[in-house]
């Protein structure tokens, strides 16, 4: 029905937007795939209840499920497309910035992902399923964007990918403005305004499509909020709680850090003890084997799982997390009845502080080891729901601290425990992300805004600490995988505004002149890989604009490809028949004949083994031989005719005194890899995305103390023009370094 969509929308009988089929798509796609996650948890607890009778059994059930669909879940994904592990986030925020990663938006890495995510969700690990499901998105959006192509249309393609990240989140947890935010903060630098009433529309319709396939599958009733709350309206809080929500937040911003940092800690661990890391690269799928050992033994309901409701998955944890009712009064269990997934919290012998407690401290670092495992997997739902815990954790023990509740005008209104673990939700996945939206996406999935001025209170300070503190968890995946991103500048970095471009540019650039000839292409072509070439004026030096290297090495071709050769055969062999027949005789048939297969074998010959960049290669002594050399000698010392060659006569550039707060942001703004250092028009050099990273590190990474004293000592051995700013910096810096 999709492709038959397409087909209508393209011969004009249903005038259907390319958003609105990308968006019913994936809402559908996304709620058959949770679907089938919801079918996998169900088979693991009927297996784990079928078997009360032998604790031993249970056991093996309770492990045995997850390990074998996570080791799965692994092999698949590394032996299809490697690319589909992790979140795909990092990923796509990396390619909407410009940058090429083969296979990450292909087929295959679609399959895998899609395939790998529903088994690593169904098997109860605490991973999540934000991040995949952009990821996915942006597959689909790549793949349609092909598929429309066939047929004559051109589409913008950065624009359908922002979209379908919109649409990645909007369709998780039902919030497309919360979505199309989260999107916006967590992929785009610079987000241009035309694409977001795009956003808007696709998370809309997905949105709508997944609730609307839930009702028709008799999952609910109508289209309500996922994690529907019922707070009261008339006095949701009370000012005196403030502070309490405060609290939160800074503490959230804390963890979120912290989190962040673990995760990076588990992986540079791993990668740092060589034996490890070679065993592990032989063995595959043992490293998420024994994770998943672990955890899931960890979370056994019998064993130590009962001291933190390990037998409730992460939907039934957070719902039972966002109930309205107080659990406890001072500790003790008995002013609550404990109903259906409640009771898993209800323990006879440890009341619901420690239960929570262990909750949060166990689920905090098994799901930063968890995030690590080679499936694909995200980290923001596991966050939310850990946030949720140490609300909750909060309010119960405001709950156990004001037993009669708030007194305000002679009315007792008692403390809502469920309206501080929305504010905990909320705060630490704000903080591990560096994203305020996420404020959006709890409103938009608990269906209420009585707690609005409490929440974006706790996300503001939780981010503001995090920020302070930690890269957000997508920017740390980022660094560790070493993707080609530029950074944003760090805050009261002013040597930004003090280094100029020509501190940190390449003066020695390859470029190629105007009257060069084909010699000069064949040498700067073998020299190096870059993708684009500076074309300069012969005496000057004035940049006159930029050629791809694909440009030139067809220039190259057309000059010393088989056709030439051919013609050149050909023309040589004619002029060689004609010697012939001149000196042959003239009523001689044998001659004739000897004379047209000679032609024909010299024009057949010398094309099987020639390479284009290896004229000169030839070993033969034969004469033809070295004719064809001679004559490549010849066409490699022709001047370069470059009249029929595509060539940008405006590429970026700057000045030798732009500022690198000025450059950063240039290279943030328009996406670029690399920019032409200009003097007057001359060319002087050039900077590209490594040097400007290299130097956004100025103000955080520890430079060696040499770098101080040779750098003033090499600008005066070269009477560069150093000025009394950037002297006093150097010296500043340096002392304040030691």
């Amino acid at each position: 029905r999709y492709f038959v969509a397409v087909l209508m929308s393209r011969v004009g009988i249903c005038q259907e937007p390319h958003n609105t089929i990308l968006s019913r798509y994936l809402g559908a796609n996304i709620y058959f795939a949770i679907l089938k996650i919801y079918i996998c948890f169900h088979a693991q607890k009927w297996m784990y209840g079928g078997l009360e009778s032998n604790v031993f059994l249970q056991y093996l059930a309770w492990v045995t499920y997850p390990v074998v669909l996570i080791t799965f879940s692994a092999g698949f994904t590394q032996i299809l497309a490697p690319q589909a592990v992790g979140s795909g986030i990092p990923e796509m925020k990396t390619i909407l910035r410009g940058v090429v990663l083969k296979e990450y938006l292909t087929f295959k890495t679609f399959v895998a992902k899609v395939i790998g995510l529903t088994c690593a969700l169904g098997s109860g690990m605490p991973l999540g399923k934000e991040g995949p499901f952009v990821h996915i998105a942006s597959l689909c959006a790549a793949l349609l964007s092909k598929f429309m192509s066939l047929f004559g249309g051109i589409y913008e393609v950065n624009p359908t990918w922002i979209t379908a990240c919109a649409v990645g989140v909007g369709c998780c947890f039902a919030a497309p403005i919360g979505g199309v935010l989260f999107s916006i903060e967590v992929t785009s630098t610079f987000f241009a305004v035309r694409n977001y009433w795009r956003g808007f529309f696709a998370a809309t319709f997905s949105a709508f499509i997944f609730r609307v396939l839930a009702v028709w599958n008799k999952d609910e009733e109508t289209i309500t909020a996922l994690f529907k709350t019922r707070f009261r309206l008339d006095f949701p809080f009370d000012l005196q709680e403030l502070p309490a929500f405060a609290v939160i937040g800074i503490a959230s911003g804390f963890g979120g850090a912290l989190f962040v940092y673990l995760n990076r800690l588990i992986v540079q661990f791993i990668r740092k003890q060589k034996t490890i890391n070679k065993f592990l690269m032989k063995k595959r799928l043992l490293y998420p084997a024994l994770v998943t050992l672990l955890v899931s033994t960890l979370t056994f309901p019998p064993g130590f799982g009962q001291f933190m409701a390990g037998k409730l998955t992460q939907k039934e944890s957070l719902v039972t997390l966002l109930d309205n009712r107080t659990w406890a009064k001072q500790g003790i269990a008995e002013g609550f009845d404990y109903i259906g997934n409640s009771q898993a919290w209800n323990h006879p012998q440890v009341n619901v502080f420690v239960t929570l407690v262990l909750f949060i401290v166990m689920k905090f670092w098994m799901s930063a080891l968890a995030t690590t495992i080679p499936v694909p997997c995200g980290a923001f739902m596991p966050v939310f729901v850990i946030g949720a815990a140490f609300g909750r954790l909060v309010g119960e023990s405001m709950a156990a601290w004001f037993p009669d509740g708030i007194h305000s005008d002679g009315t007792i209104y008692p403390i809502v425990p469920g309206g501080y673990a929305v504010v905990g939700a909320a705060a630490l996945s704000g903080a591990v992300t560096h994203t305020v939206s996420t404020a959006v996406i709890v409103f938009e999935l608990t269906g209420q805004i009585s707690h609005i001025l409490p929440v974006m209170i706790a996300v503001i300070l939780a981010n503001a600490v995090a920020q302070s503190l930690q890269p957000s968890l997508y920017d740390s995946i980022i660094r560790i995988k070493k993707l080609p991103y530029l950074p944003e500048l760090g805050w009261g970095h002013h040597e930004k505004y003090n280094i100029r471009v020509e501190d940190i540019m390449i003066r020695d650039v390859t470029y190629i002149t105007l009257n060069c000839c084909y010699r000069d292409l064949h040498d700067v072509l073998l020299a190096g890989h870059l993708k684009t070439l500076a074309l300069l004026e012969s005496k000057s030096m004035i940049l006159l604009g930029s050629i791809e290297r694909a440009q030139l090495q067809a220039l190259l071709s057309l000059q010393l490809g088989r056709p030439r050769r051919l013609e050149y055969l050909r023309d040589r062999a004619t002029a060689e028949k004609k010697r012939l027949s001149m000196v042959s005789h003239p009523g001689s048939e044998d001659s004739s004949q000897r004379v047209n297969q000679e032609v024909r074998f010299q024009v057949s010959t010398y094309f099987h083994n020639v390479s284009l960049f290896s004229p000169l290669s030839s070993s033969s002594s034969s004469s033809l031989d070295l004719q064809i050399a001679e004559w490549e000698e010849n066409q490699l010392d022709e001047q370069v005719n470059f009249d029929n060659c595509k060539i940008d006569p405006a590429p970026f550039q700057l000045v030798e005194r732009t500022s690198l707060h000025k450059t950063h942001t240039i290279f943030s703004l328009l996406g670029l890899d690399h920019a032409y250092v200009t003097s007057i028009g001359r060319l002087i050099g050039v900077v590209s995305l490594k040097e400007v990273s290299d130097t956004d590190h100025l103000g955080g990474i520890p430079l060696p103390k040499e770098f101080y004293s040779v750098t003033v000592c090499l600008c005066l051995q070269q009477n560069h023009r150093l000025n009394l700013a950037k002297l006093d910096l150097f010296w500043f810096v340096a002392l304040k370094r030691g």
